[in-house]
C-alpha cells in the first residue's frame, strides 16, 4: 500500500494539470469601459452643417461665395436684401419693390452681402467680361458699320467692362469703363447692403 500511494497522487495532480490546461478561458473583451460618471465622454458626435435664414450672419459665416449653398434655407431674394437694394441703388421712392426681388441676386464678399438688380439688361448672374479681342459679332458689325464711334451692347454684350467702336472697319476698345471686384463682377452693379440699424 504504501508502495502504491505517491503512484496514486502522481496520476491524481497529472489529471488535475491536464483538466486545468483544457478548461475554456474566459473571452477578452475589446470594448473600452465606459467613462465613470463624474467624467464627460470622449466620444465624437457627428456634425451638421449649420443652417442660415439670416443672409447678414450667413454671409459673416461663409467669407465669400458667388451663389448663396444648401446652408442658406431663406427665401431666393429675402424682403430686407430687397428693400436694402432698392435703396442702395438710388430707386426712386415709388419704384415696385418687385424690381429688386424677381431678377435680383445676391452674394458674400469679405463677409458682407451684395446685391444686384438685374434692371435694364445688367449681367447680375455673370462676371465681367475683361477680353479685349473682338468678336466675331463685332467684327461683323464693324463691317457693316466700318466708321461706327461705338458698337451697341447687344452687340458686344452687357457683360464687357470696356465700350468699343469701329476703326477702319475692324472693332478696337475704345475706354475701360467698368472695374471689376476680387470675385470678378462688375464693381459698378453690385451693391454693399448694411444690416438693419447699420
Amino acid at each position: 500500500m504504501r508502495k502504491i500511494y505517491p503512484f496514486t497522487l502522481l496520476l491524481l495532480g497529472l489529471l488535475l494539470v491536464t483538466v486545468s490546461a483544457c478548461a475554456p478561458q474566459p473571452a477578452t473583451s475589446t470594448t473600452a469601459p465606459n467613462p465613470p460618471a463624474n467624467q464627460p465622454s470622449t466620444a465624437v458626435e457627428p456634425t451638421t452643417a449649420s443652417s442660415f435664414t439670416d443672409p447678414f450672419a450667413y454671409c459673416a459665416a461663409v467669407g465669400n461665395i458667388d451663389t448663396p449653398d444648401s446652408r442658406f434655407s431663406g427665401p431666393h431674394m429675402p424682403d430686407v436684401l430687397a428693400q436694402g437694394l432698392k435703396k442702395a441703388s438710388g430707386a426712386s421712392a415709388d419704384a415696385p419693390i418687385e424690381m429688386f426681388t424677381t431678377g435680383a441676386y445676391w452674394r458674400c464678399m469679405d463677409g458682407k452681402v451684395y446685391a444686384c438688380t438685374v434692371g435694364a439688361n445688367l449681367p447680375c448672374d455673370s462676371k465681367a467680361n475683361t477680353d479685349k479681342t473682338p468678336t466675331q459679332a463685332e467684327t461683323d458689325f464693324c463691317v457693316a458699320n466700318p466708321t461706327s464711334d461705338f458698337i451697341p451692347a447687344a452687340v458686344t454684350g452687357h457683360d464687357t467692362i470696356y465700350s468699343w467702336k469701329c476703326t477702319a472697319g475692324k472693332p478696337a476698345i475704345d475706354q475701360q469703363v467698368f472695374h471689376v471686384d476680387k470675385q470678378g463682377y462688375i464693381v459698378e452693379i453690385w451693391y454693399a447692403i448694411p444690416a438693419s440699424g447699420q
